[in-house]
């Protein structure tokens, strides 16, 4: 694997990982952009732009995109996050330059015509009443606006019907010029792929653009609220999410947050997965899980039950993050949660689109290529009372939020978040 880096004078950055062996190449171009920086009245327009920047552009209609997209055979997507917006593609590496092209044409020259402005967002009302409709998903929009009442960190990536509604060219047109600008772009590129030939081919198409905002931003640090918040709907479960403040993405105890997250319920073996479900049958589904950001983290842990079993799961949770806390582990707890992760962190090196990602996200997040070997390092490091000590941390009283989903009134829920 090698690894190069160069920042055009504009800044925007080309970073790349160049696999020998590999047949495709993974490219990806990044915004550090996303929703926790939208205005409220604004919310979901970083989500919208990512749909209007596939409809056409001064060189090409939408219908001839998805046709250049379509004849190289390889798969392109977009996503929108809280703190990134990303525009990748994964194609065999001979189709290369003709992608650099076709991503530029699309990020630099995309009309968000006016005609086009109602097609999508019946669309994208469409996919948040699907996002209402899928319980499992929707619980955990809902527990983030719980857990970060009032900040944008809390407000969901897709927007609201009435937000969307009114969004107008104009304002898509202010926030990709303010937010699109060169400083904040990252391309990524990770396979069998020249890092001067990635460099030479998007020179011209990005260098020349302007830095016309190149102000530096800081977010506002959300603050977290513990509370128990109830949304009624007729289902046939009740869908519950439990969260707690975590570490940020650089935190220095995310390695050990990782390991306690995996023995509590980050798999099959975990201890909710093994009490809840196998022992107990009192859920199909539960599983926990880290959402890090730049500055803050969320613990987060989800299942579905029959609702007169709720009072009884939230027990069995804390009896169990209890235990850990008191020191209920063993080394070889410990040892099969490293093993775990590490086989992933391998598993996932074999993977273009994974290392394409990693690379922008280590660039963001610390400004620096980091291999796999400094993360596993890291891990083996961690040490049980490590362990013990940010599961006490992460659960201590009042740093706990519930937020409930289906066939049940608020009186229904015993457990006091603050006593948790």
């Amino acid at each position: 694997m090698i690894y190069k880096k160069t920042v055009f004078d504009n800044g925007t950055k080309v970073i790349t990982e160049s696999i020998s062996h590999a047949k495709s190449v993974s490219l990806g171009i990044w915004v550090n952009a996303g929703s926790r920086d939208e205005f409220d009245t604004e919310r979901g327009i970083f989500h919208f732009i990512e749909h209007m920047i596939f409809k056409g552009t001064t060189n090409r209609s939408a219908s001839q995109i998805a046709k250049d997209l379509d004849t190289i055979g390889g798969f392109s997507n977009a996503f929108t996050g809280k703190e990134q917006t990303c525009f990748y593609t994964r194609v065999l590496d001979k189709h290369l330059q003709f992608l650099t092209e076709l991503f530029s044409d699309i990020f630099i020259n995309s009309l968000f015509a006016e005609k086009d402005l109602e097609l999508e967002k019946a669309v994208v009302l469409q996919e948040i009443s699907m996002t209402e409709d899928t319980p499992d998903e929707y619980v955990n929009i809902l527990s983030d606006q719980t857990f970060w009442q009032g900040d944008p960190l809390g407000r969901p990536i897709l927007g609201t019907k009435e937000t969307v509604s009114k969004i107008t060219r104009k304002e898509i047109l202010d926030y990709v010029s303010r937010f699109y600008s060169p400083m904040r772009v990252v391309i990524a590129a990770a396979g069998n792929v020249d890092h001067t030939l990635v460099v030479d081919y998007f020179r011209p198409f990005l260098e020349p653009l302007p830095e016309r905002h190149n102000k530096s931003f800081k977010r506002p640090v959300p603050v977290f609220t513990p509370t128990v918040s109830f949304y009624p709907k007729e289902l046939e479960q009740v869908h519950l999410c439990v969260g707690a403040q975590a570490s940020p993405l650089s935190g220095e105890k995310r390695f050990a947050e990782a390991i306690f997250n995996t023995i509590l319920g980050g798999n099959m073996s975990s201890r909710l997965f093994q009490e809840i479900r196998e022992k107990r049958g009192l859920a199909y589904s539960v599983y926990s899980y880290i959402n890090a950001y730049i500055d803050t983290g969320l613990l987060r842990i989800y299942l579905a039950t029959d609702k007169k079993e709720i009072n009884k799961v939230l027990e069995l949770i804390e009896i169990l993050i209890k235990e850990i806390k008191n020191g209920a582990l063993s080394e070889d707890d410990i040892a099969r949660a490293k093993d775990y992760l590490i086989g992933g962190i391998l598993l996932g090196a074999e993977d273009m689109s994974n290392l394409m990602m990693r690379l922008a996200k280590n660039e963001f997040i610390f400004g620096r290529y980091i291999h796999y070997e400094e993360t596993i390092k890291e891990l083996e490091k961690v040490t049980l009372n490590e362990v013990i000590d940010v599961s006490e941390r992460i659960f201590s009283p009042g740093n706990v939020s519930i937020t409930a989903l289906g066939p049940l009134d608020r009186d229904a829920i015993a457990v006091d978040p603050l006593k948790f």
